[in-house]
């Protein structure tokens, strides 16, 4: 009798921590689950209350996984259209302030059991396999997925010794994403290349600022100006976001852009910094606390600067593309998938982006086609996901072939193939706490401890 493909996601955050990896696989998550034709579960990390207090905006906290898992649902229902049924689970994690991530504590892959084990999707795989001790991802499932949400070599570089600390870790997320999955999504060129991967921006845009485009595009056939504010940035508010590039740029071109009013919105550790810096410009750049995008205070702004190059697909210039606003941003891969639209500004150069920004403050944004707005859409990164990831097609072939051979632990048979070899020693290396310390794992995250334990109803691990 046949039975329903189960897909994992597995994720590196969640709300209400309003980050891509906490919103777009919730989005994927209920896109996939909509046709009802697939089993789907959404995995998502369980912070103790004082982790909590360092992640989540506005003193939110939760007292019990399903408390939060209340949160999500309704939040996602306030903004999809039609009722999703895919499961939420939580695996155990620890938020490490150095890394300003969180990070999963045990073999997070135990959650799924072996014969709900169809195929996973590793949001972040790089990130999730880190410090992986346990069952091989490849072994667990008969096909492991990863997508590339983060530019960490970017990142990396940025901070002390960078470039040396960029060259290690180029190499370790290859060796960890080689041996844990079997296809790679890039959804950008700004990452850094991976062996099987293609890049394809399997992303769209939260709904509700499609809608808000709908409204703007309404309003400019009614004669009524639709946009009554100019320029803005929103964003988490530490230097690498973007907010270095674009006090730098509004600094070095303050002459040409007289005149100019820039609002910037965020929460983050840099926000005093910014705000400082923001106060020695000659132009007005004023510093609000960060809101969610989709507020009405941000409607009638009409450009969108995002000077960032960190990103890899920027989820608040999708976002207000999707508005009808103009959006000015740097001619960097991540950009790319942007450039078909004729709202979005490309620039090289400094010049370039006093002559984009001036531009976009004197003209009117252009409408949004409906092939357009569809593309932005979560129907179609649902669709080109779908394709890319050749789900349909390969499943039940790999399901015959492969089953046979996925029967057994890695860490109990070992393969004379190299990449087993390498699996193997990432598996008995970060089995040993000194080891995972070198490697830049949080202290105790081999294993859950009680209380989370408790808190997830897991069973508590007896020391050998």
């Amino acid at each position: 009798m046949d039975r329903k493909q189960h897909i994992t996601i597995f994720t590196t955050a969640s709300l209400p921590w309003m980050t891509g990896t906490a919103v777009n696989p919730l989005f994927r998550a209920a896109y996939l689950a909509k046709d009802g034709e697939r089993k789907i579960t959404l995995v998502i990390p369980w912070l103790s209350l004082k982790d909590q207090k360092l992640v989540y905006p506005n003193i939110t906290t939760f007292s019990s996984p399903s408390e939060q898992e209340s949160y999500i649902r309704q939040w996602l229902e306030e903004r999809i259209a039609f009722v999703s049924g895919f499961d939420i689970r939580f695996y155990p994690g620890k938020f490490a302030v150095d890394k300003r991530s969180i990070l999963p504590v045990g073999d997070i892959s135990e959650i799924i059991p072996d014969e709900e084990a169809d195929i996973a999707v590793l949001e972040e795989p790089e990130h999730l396999t880190w410090f992986h001790h346990g069952k091989r991802w490849k072994t667990k499932f008969h096909l492991v997925i990863g997508i590339i949400h983060t530019n960490y070599l970017e990142y990396v570089k940025r901070e002390k010794n960078g470039l040396f600390q960029a060259f290690l870790l180029k190499y370790v997320n290859s060796w960890v994403v080689s041996i844990y999955c079997h296809k790679v999504i890039r959804l950008s060129a700004a990452t850094q290349d991976y062996p099987r991967s293609i890049i394809c921006n399997v992303h769209g845009v939260n709904p509700k600022f499609l809608e808000i485009g709908k409204k703007k595009f309404e309003q400019q056939h009614s004669s009524n100006q639709a946009f009554t504010k100019g320029a803005y940035y929103i964003g988490k508010m530490i230097w690498s976001k973007g907010y270095e590039e674009l006090l730098k740029l509004l600094r070095d071109h303050q002459k040409e852009l007289a005149g100019l009013e820039v609002d910037l919105y965020g929460n983050g550790e840099d926000s005093d910094q910014v705000k400082e810096a923001a106060k020695k410009l000659k132009l007005t750049v004023r510093v609000h606390p960060g809101r969610d995008h989709a507020d009405p205070l941000f409607h009638d702004y009409k450009v969108f600067l995002n000077p960032s190059t960190t990103d890899v697909v920027c989820t608040t210039t999708a976002e207000a593309l999707a508005m009808g606003k103009i959006v000015v941003c740097a001619n960097h891969p991540s950009n790319d998938f942007f450039k078909q639209f004729s709202n979005c500004h490309i620039y090289d150069d400094g010049n370039g982006f006093v002559e984009a920004t001036r531009k976009a403050l004197i003209e009117e944004p252009a409408p949004l086609t409906d092939a357009q707005r569809y593309e932005m859409s979560w129907e179609a990164a649902t669709e080109r996901f779908l394709r890319v990831s050749e789900l349909n097609q390969i499943f039940a072939k790999e399901l015959e072939k492969n089953s046979s051979k996925k029967l057994a632990s890695m860490s109990l048979n070992l393969q004379k193939n190299l990449e087993d070899t390498s699996a193997y020693f990432h598996y008995v290396a970060l089995g040993f706490e000194t080891t995972r310390r070198a490697f830049g794992a949080i202290p105790g995250s081999l294993h859950p401890d009680e209380e989370q334990c408790k808190e997830l109803g897991l069973a508590t691990p007896v020391d050998p």
